[in-house]
């Protein structure tokens, strides 16, 4: 299994010949080609347009199905494509994996406003390696649970501070999550989340975390 970061809180996995997308707002990064990809599925954590991204069109071209929370399932079958709609709380199974919704605290709202459901952090378990996406969300005693029932190896978290967690919150939660490897998400990208790495990288020493910064201009 291959995991690349787009940029933003946008991450491709490989497992075999297949492409998988979460929240991909890739059009800010223009090495990333997915016309070349074979993306079968797309998942979204909720439905602010830097997460929801490209879905829909990539979807469309590709014939990729888009699993996400109910709601935005719905709004993006409005729009011609084929979803999985999905809650909280079950494995649901693929044939390259698993994966599963679990809680974030966020808001999701659609592009004209209306109500998107419930914003979610989803669980990956793809070749044995389990991978918790976090979404956009504030730190959250959640986290112990996902530690408690799903020990990801790695996880990918929002820092960037005021729509999320900052550097700080997201140390607290790399250490009650637990996994072996933290990728930090969701900073930089706007002048209002910009963030220390530095000193997120300090604050994570004290556990057994290994922060790994991925570039997305290293995407090839």
């Amino acid at each position: 299994m291959d995991l690349k970061y787009i940029g933003h809180s946008a991450f491709e996995f490989k497992t075999g010949d297949k492409s998988i997308l979460v929240d991909p707002y890739v059009e800010h990064n223009e090495k990333f080609n997915w016309h070349d990809k074979n993306i079968t599925d797309i998942f979204v954590t909720h439905a602010h347009g830097d997460h929801l991204g490209q879905a829909i069109e990539i979807a469309k071209e590709k014939d990729a199905t888009i699993t996400a929370i109910f709601e935005l399932a719905n709004y993006c079958e409005e729009q011609g494509c084929k979803v999985k709609p999905v809650g909280f709380g079950g494995w649901l199974n693929y044939d390259w994996g698993r994966v599963v919704f679990v809680p974030a605290f966020h808001t999701s709202s659609l592009p004209d406003g209306r109500y998107a459901g419930e914003a979610a952090g989803i669980v990956f378990d793809i070749e044995n390696v389990r991978i918790y996406h976090a979404g956009d969300t504030a730190l959250t005693t959640e986290m112990k649970t996902i530690k408690e029932l799903y020990r990801p190896n790695i996880a990918l978290l929002p820092i960037g501070g005021n729509y999320t967690m900052d550097v700080e919150h997201a140390a607290v939660a790399a250490d009650w999550i637990g996994a072996q490897t933290v990728i930090p998400m969701h900073y930089n990208t706007f002048p209002e989340i910009q963030a220390d790495l530095q000193k997120f990288m300090a604050l994570i020493q004290v556990n057994n975390s290994n922060c790994v910064i991925l570039n997305p201009e290293n995407i090839d």
